[in-house]
């Protein structure tokens, strides 16, 4: 028997500076700014993460942003096209304003699925959507941010994936990550996970654009959950039984993962639920300076030396 996913743990992109990326996330849409660490695999660059008031799974949105250095992605097929976040639907005004006042166009609000619609993008060009439901998880709010706790998002509803054909990265879903078709409605073809709940959704667009080119301004990756690295396991030899080249167990810190392209381009990670955020600071202290792994621990100075400048916007007060 297969594992099955609860669905979204992360959706990873590129973004240009730092700054600009950073203030949007907390100070535009009051998400928590809950790790500040470095690509691990790319140690000069930063690894931002937004989420709500204790970084829960499913809820943080993670970014390289690369600054001058980094090129222009171009979107396409094997790419996120859109980033869906909950809200409850007494909070959908209080989001058209607070967008438009910060002069942030927005498209919608339009139907979808019985649900309401608004979308726009962040300053790099990602697109993100705002789904007022009554399905809405409680989350965790976060006690200093800019909106009130009953307006904050409340974590992912789903993501929006483009692809040139649908059979193919469809399969993947229902016969690599336990998903099932739910319903299509104007070209969407909606999959849900089998545990259903907050984050269960992908949706898959069907694109005649070529093949995407990753950089700023797209969606690197899209992580799944995993309870703990015995799952990943499982999920390793199952995915690999799909055909499947999927990567080993990495230590993240934070979490582990394994990491898999499926056929339409788009890359899959499935990641672990914990250990968590506070694993190398404390709940208080969390986004407020720069953490390293202990096997960078000894390069900080090198490491601080050549990555951009940059003001936290939680020290912004």
């Amino acid at each position: 028997m297969p594992p099955t996913t609860p669905g979204l743990h992360h959706v990873t992109g590129i973004a240009g500076d730092p700054q600009r990326n950073a203030e949007f996330y907390v100070e535009t849409l009051g998400l928590r700014f809950v790790k500040q660490t470095v690509n691990h695999d790319d140690k000069y660059t930063y690894h931002f993460y937004f989420g709500d008031g204790e970084g829960t799974p499913g809820t943080n949105i993670t970014f390289f942003p690369w600054g001058d250095r980094g090129r222009p992605g171009e979107f396409g097929a094997g790419q996120t096209r859109v980033t869906t976040y909950f809200i409850l639907p007494e909070s959908l005004d209080y989001w058209l304003d607070r967008l438009e006042s910060n002069e942030i166009d927005v498209a919608g609000p339009t139907e979808r699925f019985g649900e309401t619609v608004i979308e726009f993008d962040d300053p790099d060009g990602i697109t993100l959507a705002l789904v007022a439901s009554a399905d809405a998880p409680d989350g965790q709010p976060w006690e200093a941010s800019s909106i009130p706790a009953t307006h904050q998002l409340r974590g992912f509803h789903s993501v929006t994936l483009a692809v040139n054909e649908i059979d193919p990265t469809a399969n993947v879903l229902t016969e690599g990550l336990g998903y099932g078709f739910e319903a299509e409605e104007d070209g969407r073809h909606r999959y849900r996970s089998a545990a259903g709940g907050p984050g269960s959704i992908v949706d898959l667009v069907k694109t005649e654009q070529p093949r995407g080119q990753m950089g700023t301004g797209t969606v690197h990756h899209v992580a799944y959950k995993a309870e703990d690295t015995a799952e990943q396991e499982q999920w390793r030899d199952h995915l690999a039984s799909q055909n499947l080249r999927v990567t080993e167990i990495i230590d993240r810190k934070y979490f582990h993962s394994i990491y898999f392209r499926e056929p339409g381009g788009v890359l899959f990670e499935i990641a672990t639920m914990g250990p968590g955020f506070t694993v190398d600071q404390n709940h208080d202290e969390l986004g407020t300076e720069l953490a390293l792994p202990e096997w960078l621990a000894d390069e900080r100075n090198e490491i601080e030396s050549r990555l951009p400048s940059f003001d936290n916007p939680v020290d912004a007060d």
